[in-house]
């Protein structure tokens, strides 16, 4: 079998389905083609326009208008969609659906989406979360790279009724596009990403709006440190609401956590201990410097 003129190894997966095709779907899209993973690439997408531009950018061998003919026929469906319209897509493409495809997701909360995701479906197709750790502070299909997973962990989330052959699939489904697999329970990886994923952003949109109150001139000495700091706050509002929305408690509690880190230096420097800072800033720097390259 040939696809652009190549010969094409046979492939891992046969149909895969692609939901909502922005940066992660687009992506996944370009990587599955470019490896030849799976045997053809279908994409969904509420806007016509916007599975047209997922073919063209060669993210899918064809599109379909209507949902539950896209699922049809799928050995993976993967929900690329904000999480909050996850359920009501889900219940949306149930008839297309057979037990022998397995559902998946793209999403940055976890607990919420299993749960919804997973009633929405009912017994129509198994559901297991993934959350690959991928992403740019760009959004949108025009973001999308094949390369865009390389090296990256993707966490799944499987459940006590999970079965351990459905979640080696999909494992070795994140593989196939460069991926390194983690795994925790919906609830563990809920907690990690409010501190490793969402407070940072939190964190860079605070810091932005601090210096913003300095006036804008305040921004023409701005230097690498603090682009770095505040690169993510470029990522998509509306996407950053559903997310913390969804995670609201978990982000609360890292919220805190932050705050007593923050009132910890303040202290620290209204009584000149310049020992105890420097032992923070050491600890700091060692364990920056210890993060798996794939994290830097």
């Amino acid at each position: 079998m040939k696809r652009n003129g190549k010969s094409q190894r046979k492939a891992a997966f046969g149909q895969v389905t692609i939901v909502a095709p922005g940066l992660l779907g687009g992506s996944l899209g370009m990587a599955l083609r470019e490896r030849h993973a799976a045997r053809e690439v279908v994409v969904w997408a509420r806007r016509p326009e916007n599975a047209d531009a997922a073919v063209r950018k060669g993210a899918a061998d064809r599109k379909e208008a209507d949902l539950a003919e896209a699922v049809r026929g799928a050995d993976l469906v993967v929900l690329c969609c904000p999480i909050d319209a996850m359920p009501a897509l889900a219940r949306k493409m149930k008839r297309g659906l057979s037990k022998k495809t397995l559902v998946t997701d793209v999403g940055s909360v976890k607990y919420e989406v299993v749960r919804s995701v997973g009633h929405a479906l009912g017994k129509s197709a198994p559901f297991i979360g993934s959350h690959p750790m991928a992403g740019s502070e760009r959004s949108g299909l025009a973001a999308a790279k094949s390369d865009l997973f390389e090296g990256s962990v993707c966490l799944l989330t499987p459940t006590d009724d999970t079965s351990e052959t459905r979640l080696e699939k999909l494992a070795q489904f994140w593989r196939s596009v460069g991926c390194r697999i983690g795994t925790l329970s919906p609830s563990d990886h809920d907690e990690v990403v409010a501190r490793v994923s969402h407070l940072p952003h939190l964190t860079a949109g605070a810091l932005i709006n601090l210096a913003s109150r300095h006036g804008a001139e305040v921004f023409r000495y701005v230097g690498n440190g603090f682009r770095d700091m505040t690169r993510i706050a470029s990522g998509p509002p509306e996407l950053w609401v559903g997310i913390c929305e969804a995670n609201r408690e978990e982000i609360v509690r890292a919220l805190d956590e932050m705050i007593d880190q923050l009132s910890g230096l303040r202290r620290i420097l209204a009584n000149a201990d310049m020992p105890a800072l420097a032992g923070l800033l050491r600890k700091a720097k060692a364990l920056r410097d210890d993060l798996p390259h794939h994290a830097s």
